[in-house]
């Protein structure tokens, strides 16, 4: 014990050195500096063809080549900035319309009347908040790839934790860290293991009882060393703002409760039985929003007024999301993308196996700062991966658990999240707080999956 808190703070004093600038200044200069890539990488591609089974273009391993470059001037580079919010239009709506939706249900009051309920229930005992809240979270991580869903609860959970006397870092870390670390580890992530196996062309749901194993180990680490750091960072019960007047809870705010869990209950059925996108999921939570708003007396001229309010307070968020996935569309007018895959993966084949497989899990994780999508990264690198692993004699399972954990647990540091970016705004944490936080967590979480991939290696895992 020990020696992991010595290793957290050698590496927490060496995160507090960094200062980073403004999100989105930050976000500008990666754009700018993947622009300067297309003058410095070879351009290359892979051919592609149409998968009916994912619905996805995947590349064609074996047929990278090289091609005409593309330089991107600055000019073009911030171009692609707004080309990146039309592109992601489908989940920039999503967060207008799911921030839409809560705000119509902090409108309610009985958002507000539900936290002070809880408070009260947990007097003496506000710790136990940190497990209950991180198993919610984590729910969502594990069934939907909960992210930019979090974005519109950060007011309800910036007040949960102001009232229970936590800061608003341990409020991302029981929401946005929890849900990383569930998507990462999760056997049924539809976004994430679910392509994966599609891609990989193995059956949808093998193998989950070995993933469920290391699936509850990260999230029992996790939460632990949330509870840990909440206990020390807590202000003293006399000190911590109790100014919000308590309310009584009553049958109304019950209803509304279980209108919102109903939500993400048939949320999660739509994911994994009917193939729902996020055209859907918007349009499920708008339906939310204005049931809760006539359930909670709001009217309908009330609940539009609180849409309207809610569509104000998601802008900040909906741009970040654009200005993360400029990042790609950058890369990908640049023809570097496929180049980079080549050159992380195809050195892999000439290290023994362990290695090769906790090579490919690294070599994920840092693709991913350039592939800010999962499920998007896995139709990009599993068709070259598969045949390479098929030749080295590494079960396409292995292949794939090392996609999840390296892809997946880059989520809970990487800038071109912009889900994670626009979730510590809201919530007043500077990112370089964060990766103080996060990266000695996230590196022992990497550790655990190498471990993971070592004892796959062993019992013949496929």
């Amino acid at each position: 014990m020990a020696t992991s808190r010595t290793f957290r703070e050698r590496v927490g004093q060496r995160v507090r050195r960094l200062r980073f600038p403004h999100p989105l200044t930050l976000l500008t200069a990666v754009v700018l500096a993947a622009a300067a890539l297309s003058y410095v990488l070879p351009a290359g591609e892979y051919e592609r063809r149409d998968d009916p089974e994912t619905g996805r273009s995947v590349v064609v391993p074996g047929t990278y080549h090289e091609v005409e470059p593309n330089r991107i001037g600055a000019f073009e580079a911030i171009v692609a900035i707004p080309r990146g919010m039309a592109e992601r239009a489908d989940v920039v709506f999503l967060i207008f319309l799911i921030g839409g939706a809560f705000a119509v249900f902090d409108a309610t009051g009985a958002l507000r009347r539900g936290i002070a309920w809880l408070v009260e229930v947990l007097q003496g005992r506000e710790i136990l908040a940190i497990p209950v809240v991180c198993l919610a979270f984590a729910a969502g991580g594990v069934t939907e790839n909960m992210q930019e869903e979090i974005i519109p609860l950060v007011p309800a959970l910036m007040l949960l934790t102001k009232r229970l006397g936590y800061s608003p870092m341990v409020g991302v870390a029981v929401s946005a860290g929890s849900a990383f670390v569930g998507s990462a580890f999760s056997p049924i992530n539809p976004f994430q293991v679910v392509t994966a196996q599609r891609v990989a062309e193995v059956p949808l749901g093998s193998g989950s009882g070995f993933r469920l194993v290391f699936l509850a180990i990260a999230l029992g680490l996790w939460i632990w060393w949330t509870m840990r750091y909440a206990a020390r960072t807590r202000v003293p019960a006399e000190e911590a703002d109790a100014s919000e007047p308590d309310a009584a809870f009553g049958w109304r705010d019950g209803t509304i409760f279980a209108i919102v869990a109903a939500t993400f209950g048939i949320l999660v059925w739509g994911l994994l039985s009917r193939g729902w996108d996020f055209d859907h999921m918007s349009a499920l939570f708008f339906i939310m929003g204005i049931v809760v708003g006539l359930i909670g007396r709001l009217g309908v001229t009330g609940t539009a007024r609180a849409y309207a309010e809610g569509f104000r307070s998601m802008g900040y968020a909906a741009l970040l999301i654009g200005f993360a996935h400029a990042i790609y569309v950058v890369m990908v007018d640049g023809r570097v993308i496929d180049t980079i895959v080549r050159g992380l993966f195809i050195p892999l084949a000439d290290l023994p196996l362990a290695l090769s497989a906790i090579g490919m899990s690294a070599a994920q994780g840092v693709l991913h700062f350039a592939v800010p999508s999962v499920s998007g990264q896995a139709v990009l690198t599993l068709p070259v991966l598969v045949p390479l692993s098929d030749l080295l004699g590494l079960s396409r399972q292995i292949t794939i658990l090392a996609y999840q954990y390296g892809a997946g647990l880059c989520e809970l540091i990487t800038p071109t999240n912009g889900a994670l970016m626009a979730i510590l705004a809201a919530s007043g944490v500077r990112y370089e707080s964060w990766l103080r936080f996060a990266i000695p967590r996230y590196l022992m979480l990497m550790a655990l999956g190498a471990i993971a991939l070592v004892i796959a290696l062993a019992i013949g895992y496929s």
